[in-house]
């Protein structure tokens, strides 16, 4: 209706219906970037986890690789070549020398024949080795890589030739981490207790006592401790205390009943509680608390870390609240907006 008063109104009234029939045109749009987003964001939660798991092996096996097993092989086929290497520094006497490749360049000394074996000058000229290392090595060049410079000694002759007749990766790998695990398990043996145990002690007390280096190998040394110690802390159930302060939730790891004097004191039983910190819960404090003060949550032990690791985003299914529809504050429902309102039924003015 047109309020006689007002003539404009009925125009004013029907550009606000214009523009209430438009703007819900836009919410599809919106709808759709917004479910693309979150597709999106599933697929690297899908996706990361196993991506991570696979970098991260990776990087240890290549720091493995590069600062243990190479210089490892390295050493043997150097041991090898200073032992069994046929090279020799001159013709020696009774030789046969080939008389074809004789040059006046001091350089390019002609090969010989000894003991019916053919010997040819190696790249800098002074020294020989057997013609068939060269040619073996010469012709199975590819096995080092596009990349790989070709030898330029006798010794780096011999170190490729026994490369790739006694030392190829596919056994030198096995066995190398036959011997490396083999090599853990005595090493763990030896520092479990007795000498070891104390041994491992001054060595951390001494290297814990050196500036800078005492951070990085502190911080470390707890990572690795709770990740492969499995005899240092053993965790009973998980529990959530109010801590710091009341109203305030923490989450923590059951570790044993308290101390007798402090159950005494307060006249109930107690529990000891370790409260990880977020995210990285090898990292923590202690406290004492009583029992009737805890909550037993029905958690598992490595769901409760992976809750702390990420800091609170990852929650067990069993313990997500998914009710959409239901108002969990209690507040009061939202006032329609003006934009909704049907004017059609709005009583006009007198």
């Amino acid at each position: 209706m047109t309020d006689p008063q007002n003539p404009d109104s009925s125009s004013e009234i029907g550009s606000g219906l214009a523009s209430t029939d438009a703007e819900p045109k836009m919410a599809p749009v919106s709808g759709h970037g917004h479910g693309a987003r979150r597709a999106v964001l599933r697929g690297l939660g899908v996706v990361l986890p196993p991506l991570l798991t696979i970098v991260v092996l990776l990087w240890a096996w290549s720091a493995i690789e590069n600062r243990l097993l190479i210089p490892v092989e390295g050493g043997i086929r150097y041991l090898m070549v200073w032992g069994f290497a046929d090279i020799r520094n001159s013709v020696p006497e009774n030789a046969i020398v080939d008389p074809q490749a004789d040059t006046p360049d001091a350089k390019k000394r002609p090969g010989f024949n000894y003991r019916s074996v053919d010997y040819v000058p190696d790249p800098t000229g002074r020294k020989y080795l057997p013609a068939h290392v060269v040619r073996e090595v010469d012709d199975r060049a590819d096995a080092f890589g596009a990349t790989a410079l070709p030898p330029k000694t006798a010794f780096a002759y011999w170190d490729r030739y026994y490369h790739l007749n006694y030392m190829p990766r596919w056994i030198t790998v096995p066995v190398f981490l036959i011997l490396f695990i083999s090599l853990l398990y005595f090493l763990g043996r030896a520092f479990t207790g007795g000498i070891g145990r104390w041994f491992v002690s001054a060595f951390d007390a001494t290297i814990l006592r050196i500036p800078i280096v005492n951070k990085v190998y502190g911080s470390v040394k707890q990572i690795t401790d709770f990740a492969f110690d499995d005899r240092q802390i053993e965790f009973n159930r998980v529990v959530a205390i109010q801590y710091p302060s009341a109203g305030i939730w923490s989450l923590g790891f059951v570790t044993g009943n308290g101390m007798r004097e402090v159950s005494e004191a307060a006249g109930e039983p107690m529990l000891s509680v370790l409260m990880p910190t977020s995210p990285m819960p090898m990292t923590g404090f202690t406290v004492t608390i009583r029992r009737s003060e805890a909550i037993d949550l029905d958690l598992t032990i490595d769901e409760a870390i992976q809750f702390v690791v990420s800091c609170g985003v990852v929650v067990p299914p069993q313990q997500r609240i998914e009710t959409p529809g239901k108002d969990l504050t209690g507040k009061a429902p939202a006032v329609q907006p003006p934009s909704t309102i049907d004017t059609s039924s709005t009583p006009s003015k007198p």
